[in-house]
């Protein structure tokens, strides 16, 4: 199913469902691309999985699967430089996310922007 996965998020009785989206072809993992909603630039290349997507849509923050540490974490938790959700979309596949966030602070931990 083709969906415009944004509308689940706006609306608070659509909830974002992950038995929408393909787990199978990472080894339960999505690429989730963030994008600055304001500049439309791209902050950062991650992954989620399952637990990550829902952790996601619970919260209205973005969770993300660290593949070095095989751990759930929160973009930000520590330095602060959290990723408020805007939007969410999904391509055709549903195979792939797209984040538009509202980014405090730089995205990448070495400091850089993006």
């Amino acid at each position: 199913m083709s969906k415009n996965m944004s509308e689940k998020l706006k609306t608070p009785e659509a909830k974002l469902s992950a038995a929408d989206l393909d787990f199978e072809k990472l080894n339960g993992l999505l690429p989730v691309i963030a994008q600055d909603e304001s500049s439309g630039a791209v902050l950062m290349l991650a992954y989620a999985n399952r637990e990550a997507v829902q952790k996601t849509q619970e919260t209205g923050y973005a969770h993300y699967w660290s593949r070095s540490r095989d751990v759930l974490w929160k973009k930000g938790e520590s330095s602060g430089h959290l990723q408020k959700i805007v939007e969410v979309l999904v391509d055709c596949d549903n195979d792939t996310l797209l984040y538009k966030v509202h980014q405090s602070g730089p995205a990448c931990h070495t400091g850089a922007p993006n």
